[in-house]
């Protein structure tokens, strides 16, 4: 099984969990992980496991604007000369056949009461959207507070979550050879 991770990061923790999340899917799959400013999906062999995550900003997916203020404010790198996010890659490029597989996992920030909004969330209603068959529901992975790092335990669950979704993957693609 190949499976690709594509990831946006504004401070590093979504590559971590990205980073986890591969080395989950490693277990099963051969994989490939890619920043989204340089994934393009027609240079890119398919897959049969499609892996898109980012960081939730102003509680969804990022935008250009939330992404330069996020830069600016906690002094992240600039974003002004047009970084692609996984909104706008999702938006602009990736159209696939029907079926294809996909799961969506975000960041956000770890608070006592729960914080609204999910860029994992709004990951998954794009990628099926655009033709993706969701194989999990999209989930999110911890961050303490606004730049990281990743919270204490997040990078074993984001693995563990990955292993899990890849076993149960290659468990599928073995019965339908059948």
């Amino acid at each position: 099984m190949r499976a690709r991770v594509v990831y946006e990061s504004v401070f590093g923790n979504t590559e971590a969990a990205a980073a986890a999340i591969a080395r989950g899917l490693g277990e099963f799959a051969e994989v490939e992980s890619v920043d989204v400013a340089a994934a393009g999906p027609t240079s890119h062999s398919p897959v049969d496991l499609l892996v898109v995550g980012g960081p939730t900003h102003a509680f969804g997916l990022s935008r250009r604007r939330t992404r330069q203020e996020a830069a600016d404010r906690f002094g992240g790198p600039d974003v002004t000369g047009g970084a692609t996010g996984i909104r706008e890659w999702l938006e602009a490029e990736h159209r696939t056949s029907a079926g294809a597989r996909a799961a969506a996992f975000g960041t956000k920030m770890q608070h006592p009461g729960h914080l609204p909004g999910s860029a994992a969330r709004g990951i998954g209603r794009r990628l099926r959207r655009a033709g993706f068959a969701l194989v999990r529901r999209p989930i999110d992975f911890y961050v303490v507070g606004m730049t990281g790092p990743l919270a204490p335990g997040e990078f074993d669950r984001a693995r563990l979550w990955a292993e899990h979704l890849a076993s149960e993957e290659a468990d599928r693609r073995a019965q339908q050879s059948r």
